[in-house]
């Protein structure tokens, strides 16, 4: 039965939503059936003798009901009556089976309208599972939105009208967020919720660093170069650990680029994050070195059963070698995966020096502290090694208060060369040039 008005309300509402005009007739379908059941089910009757078929191509809903041809009809649904069914064809007979053509307009403008609710309700559905579809197979990909809503914990992402997330969490401290800024971000994963599919989209991952150099560098897109391993703090620091498979390729030269060129426009897009990239080694002890400039150590001693390193610095590189708030030291880890321990030159030989302030010695007044301030005394080295009749001249000080003086100061330093023992290495370190 073709009923084109039907057809086109329908047709119109899926246009809007860009429902492919496959599914909108498998959903047309579904929906006369409901509304068959609604008009003609009971308890005992599932009107599985109806059939629908929508034809989209020429506009069409065609319902069919199949019935018994019986002398007496006990249900209307499933049966008809003789003289009924002869009306149509003369030559029926009781028990022949009977189609019945049923005009959809039947069914009546309340329930057209119910069928348009549900309509709309399996279209946002069907948007729905396509944008989980297509996102899910995106996870891992560089996206580019505009900032449509920012809160203090999350901001909102449109991309082609789709809505995506991106926790703080995710964030890089240093970034800073305006309305309908461009901003990319990584796919990081996709979760399907009852409010419909969750994006989230993230900055500080570590492959969101990856891609970028992808995207930059043509020779790792291409295999020839490989990432190995990538540590960041994102917004501030991080360390990238390559390999190039062609010998005639320096790996961290085609990553920085002529004059830097590829690696200064990642480093635009990370908020001026400073990125080290390290040459891969075979050898963990050339990888550590490397992983741990700018600072050089001038020992290492690694763990023959476990995944430890003793990196000895002079006393003036460990901070340089520990980092901002230790984070060159963490990076360096997490990159050659060896947990690094630096110890200063000093404290590994046992010859590590430290001054005593005499301000911070009990038995030691103010009034002679003042005292020896004057005479430029302030350090249990400065104390002992002036001449004792110097100290006799000084206000306060007679022989007894120096014997004192020298006897805790004495005290004080046997202790603290206890302290300052070689630093014993565990027996299962090797050295290592």
């Amino acid at each position: 039965m073709i009923n084109k008005v039907i057809i086109e309300a329908f047709t119109e509402i899926a246009r809007q939503k860009n429902i492919d005009r496959t599914n909108l007739g498998t959903i047309i379908e579904e929906l006369f059936t409901m509304l068959i059941k609604k008009k003609y089910g009971s308890d005992e009757c599932e009107c599985e003798n109806f059939s629908v078929i929508a034809n989209m191509e020429r506009g069409e809903i065609e319902i069919y009901q199949e019935m018994v041809i019986v002398d007496n009809v006990v249900d209307p649904v499933t049966e008809i009556s003789i003289q009924d069914a002869s009306s149509e064809d003369e030559n029926l007979q009781v028990g022949d089976p009977f189609i019945s053509v049923i005009d959809p307009s039947q069914f009546g403008r309340r329930l057209i309208n119910l069928a348009k609710q549900q309509l709309s309700q399996k279209i946002r559905e069907i948007e729905k599972q396509s944008v989980y579809d297509e996102y899910t197979a995106r996870v891992g990909e560089i996206t580019v939105g505009y900032i449509h809503q920012i809160q203090r914990d999350q901001v909102f992402i449109n991309i082609n009208k789709t809505e995506l997330v991106m926790p703080k969490s995710e964030q890089m401290e240093n970034d800073r967020y305006r309305r309908g800024q461009t901003i990319r971000g990584i796919i990081k994963s996709v979760e399907f919720t009852p409010k419909g599919p969750e994006i989230i989209v993230s900055r500080s991952d570590n492959q969101f660093l990856r891609r970028l150099l992808e995207m930059e560098v043509p020779e790792i897109e291409d295999e020839i170069i490989e990432v190995k391993a990538i540590a960041r703090v994102p917004g501030d620091r991080s360390k990238v650990v390559v390999n190039s498979f062609d010998k005639r390729i320096d790996a961290v030269g085609a990553c920085v680029g002529m004059r830097g060129s590829r690696i200064q426009a990642i480093v635009r897009e990370l908020n001026s994050e400073k990125i080290d990239i390290i040459n891969w080694s075979k050898q963990p002890e050339i990888l550590i070195t490397r992983a741990l400039a700018p600072a050089k150590p001038i020992q290492l001693y690694l763990g023959e059963d476990r995944k430890y390193v003793m990196a000895i610095f002079e006393d003036e590189e460990l901070p340089i070698a520990i980092g901002k708030n230790g984070q060159n030291i963490k990076l360096a880890s997490e990159v050659t995966g060896f947990y690094i321990d630096a110890v200063k030159k000093s404290e590994h030989e046992g010859t590590k020096s430290k001054n005593i302030y005499l301000d911070e010695v009990r038995g030691i007044s103010t009034a002679q502290l003042e005292s020896l301030a004057k005479s430029d005394i302030h350090t249990d080295n400065e104390f002992l090694e002036t001449d004792r009749d110097e100290l006799l001249l000084l206000k306060g000080f007679g022989e007894k208060t120096i014997d004192k003086i020298s006897t805790i100061l004495s005290d004080l330093r046997n202790a603290a060369s206890t302290e300052d023992e070689p630093k014993v290495l565990p027996s299962d370190l090797k050295e290592s040039v």
